[in-house]
């Protein structure tokens, strides 16, 4: 394939990984993992969110990548006042009585992306990916026992959170350090919505 074959498409990239407790199996980590593919599904087509509006989505394991089509139907916005927290009240309800709770960290970015034979790729993807697994959303993770985090990449921070939409709480999005991507720095806004 070459490369002048490969078109971008737009897309609002979901990236969701779980954080696996300290020394448990791979039976375990199975378990989790289900569930999680499970709940993310649900908490999707339950927003609106449902397959038509997104493609297949990205299996990495430990953590999953939702490319969500752009529509008027499903405004970022939403994405931040509507999914996010009913994934969160889906994991809290899950994990009642759980000797293994699931905890999600949960990324929104825009951008686009890229496809060929083997499947998605692009620097957004990359983006998403890094802010997914940065240190410092590491350490906010050892800082809350909530099931689910948060980080919104800076687009989604100038583009929706600063201007205050209904549901939307500027001060409760707090910026983590840079990543590097591709040789450029990207910024990320981290929030934890059971402590708001």
């Amino acid at each position: 394939m070459s490369a002048l074959s490969i078109q971008p498409r737009q897309r609002i990239i979901l990236a969701v990984g779980m954080v696996p407790p300290k020394a448990c199996s791979n039976l375990v980590m199975g378990v989790l993992r289900g569930a999680m593919i499970e709940l993310v599904d649900r908490a999707l087509v339950e927003t609106g969110v449902t397959p038509d509006f997104r493609d297949r989505p990205v299996d990495r394991g430990d953590w999953l990548i939702v490319l969500i089509h752009p529509t008027d139907r499903i405004p970022k916005p939403s994405l931040l006042t509507e999914l996010v927290p009913r994934l969160r009240e889906l994991v809290a309800e899950r994990n009642v009585g759980q000797y293994y709770p699931l905890r999600l960290r949960v990324v929104i970015h825009p951008g686009d992306v890229t496809c060929d034979e083997l499947g998605w790729f692009g620097e957004d993807i990359n983006i998403a990916t890094e802010l997914l697994t940065a240190p410092a959303l590491e350490d906010r993770l050892q800082r809350t026992s909530d099931p689910l985090v948060l980080v919104v990449s800076d687009q989604i921070h100038r583009s929706v959170i600063r201007h205050g939409y209904d549901g939307i709480d500027e001060r409760a999005f707090i910026p983590l350090p840079r990543v590097e991507v591709a040789g450029e720095e990207c910024k990320g806004w981290v929030h934890v919505p059971g402590e708001s």
